[in-house]
């Protein structure tokens, strides 16, 4: 069992080596580093710091866990708004908020999340975390009306920030070689199957209504596993975090704030409230406050501060191609997971259950592709996520044709072999670029870097339930559900043909 009380300290490179960082980190940064102050210990001694300061197949599991809890969360929701809805007479804007919400909040503070784990210790703030998210969801399973839920929603978003950056950052600083290749396939696979399973398993807690507490389960249920996360973490997760740690910038943070709030909030709200004033007046505000961030941070980084988001750690050409090619894919996946939650029960009447059991196929493919990625992406490089593009693609497509020509009578069956080809496409994409985005990345912003990855798919996230979600409520007193959801199916798969594009802008190896 690891102690404890090890930490790693990842020591600062020089500039004259960040080239070479950034091309060998595997090289330059082995198994149990050591600061520059320690001489290595010997012997045993040496041994006992090798194995108290790496990450054990339990403790990767546990990280693991925790990063699921608030990515099954962004989706569990979506089965159980029409429960809400007739329970809290909650109306379509503030479903929206309690999905939007917690994207928001989620969103906006996960590169701080990232800042303070490096600063504190990771496993600290890993800990911390899980101790707030199982708070905050027992607000959400308790909240009596409404405007409450969302504001617990809200506060869920933000406990969560400050969970999910550090299990990237731990694995990014106590794995090393063909583990963390492994490691970090096994969180992208993560990533999408917890989405996935956050529907399935939202639909069947609602539909077996346990002790009567309905869609407050969905909320409920996350009390006992982040308390037993917390229990493995104490005892499974190392502590690690940076020898010199950037305080938080105060600015950035701001900016960054305001940016996604004046894109994220209007988008959201403003078809629900009618496209009041405030809405466009934000939507205004939107570019000035991005181009504001941005200035901000070349000026901190160019007086040698540490900024928020690094425009260096952006300069990265995985990273930066990395994270073109995740915006429009989570943008593509977010707003196809609450359309499909919303159609399939409004306009097929399935039942929460039936609804989160059609994502079955589309699960189980994802989980299956991701496994397999490793060993694939070893042998023809970027070339997996080209393949994976192009069947997630035809996926939809199979999906729009079934919706075509089976509506209304179609069947959890039917659904199956296009959610399944589908799931498998998106499973060969998402955990092969969240590798790439961090296969270049120096050790000594692995907290920041994961949480500008992990920012960016959030946003993406709350993205596609703005734009897809907003196209998709907006079509449906003209046209009915049918040709809505085809509509939305059609718009993602044009997104789809666009990330296939910008597959040719990625690394042609991966490491």
């Amino acid at each position: 069992m690891s102690d404890t009380r090890a930490q790693i300290t990842t020591p600062e490179a020089p500039a004259g080596r960040l080239g070479a960082l950034a091309t060998a980190p595997e090289a330059a940064f082995p198994d149990a580093p050591a600061t520059p102050e320690a001489p290595a210990a010997p012997g045993p001694a040496r041994q006992q710091q090798r194995t108290s300061t790496v990450l054990t197949p339990l403790g990767l599991l546990t990280v693991l866990l925790g990063a699921a809890l608030p990515m099954i969360d962004f989706f569990i929701v979506n089965v159980a708004l029409p429960t809400i809805d007739h329970d809290l007479h909650a109306g379509p804007a503030m479903l929206e908020m309690v999905v939007a919400g917690y994207g928001v909040a989620y969103a906006m503070l996960l590169v701080v999340g990232g800042r303070l784990g490096d600063m504190i210790g990771r496993r600290r703030m890993f800990l911390w975390g899980l101790a707030a998210f199982g708070l905050t969801s027992l607000a959400c399973g308790l909240a009596p009306d409404a405007w409450t839920l969302v504001a617990a929603r809200v506060a869920q978003g933000a406990a969560a920030a400050l969970l999910l950056p550090q299990v990237l950052a731990t694995i990014q600083a106590a794995t090393t070689g063909k583990r963390r290749a492994k490691a970090v396939s096994l969180y992208g696979g993560t990533a999408g199957v917890s989405s996935a399973v956050g529907q399935v398993l939202g639909g069947l807690l609602v539909s077996v209504d346990l002790a009567g507490t309905g869609w407050r389960a969905v909320f409920l249920v996350n009390v006992p596993i982040a308390a037993a996360a917390w229990l493995l973490a104490a005892r499974t997760v190392p502590e690690t975090r940076s020898p010199h740690p950037a305080r938080v910038d105060g600015p950035g943070t701001a900016l960054l704030a305001t940016t996604l709030i004046t894109l994220l909030l209007p988008l959201t709200e403003g078809r629900a409230a009618g496209w009041p004033l405030w809405s466009w007046v934000l939507l205004a505000v939107f570019p000035f406050a991005a181009t504001a961030f941005v200035l901000v941070e070349r000026r901190a980084e160019r007086l040698g501060r540490t900024p928020l988001v690094p425009p260096s750690l952006l300069r990265i050409p995985s990273v930066n191609s990395g994270l073109l090619m995740l915006v429009p894919f989570t943008l593509g996946f977010g707003g196809f997971m609450f359309v499909v939650a919303v159609a399939l029960q409004n306009g097929l009447h399935f039942g929460p259950f039936a609804a989160g059991l059609s994502l079955v196929p589309l699960c189980a493919a994802f989980f299956l592709a991701s496994l397999a990625g490793p060993r694939l992406v070893l042998r023809f490089g970027r070339r997996v996520v080209v393949a994976g593009s192009l069947i997630q693609g035809t996926g939809l497509a199979l999906l729009a044709l079934t919706v075509h020509d089976g509506w209304p009578g179609i069947s959890v069956a039917a659904l199956a072999p296009s959610m399944a080809v589908l799931g498998f496409g998106q499973g060969m994409v998402m955990p092969v670029v969240m590798r790439i985005v961090l296969s270049e990345l120096p050790m000594t912003q692995a907290g920041v870097g994961g949480g500008v990855m992990v920012t960016t798919q959030q946003s993406g996230l709350a993205l596609g339930v703005a734009t897809l979600g907003t196209l998709f409520l907006s079509l449906l007193p003209s046209v009915g559900i049918r040709d809505a959801l085809l509509a939305a199916l059609l718009t993602q798969l044009a997104i789809v043909a666009g990330t296939t594009l910008l597959t040719l802008r990625l690394p042609r190896t991966v490491r």
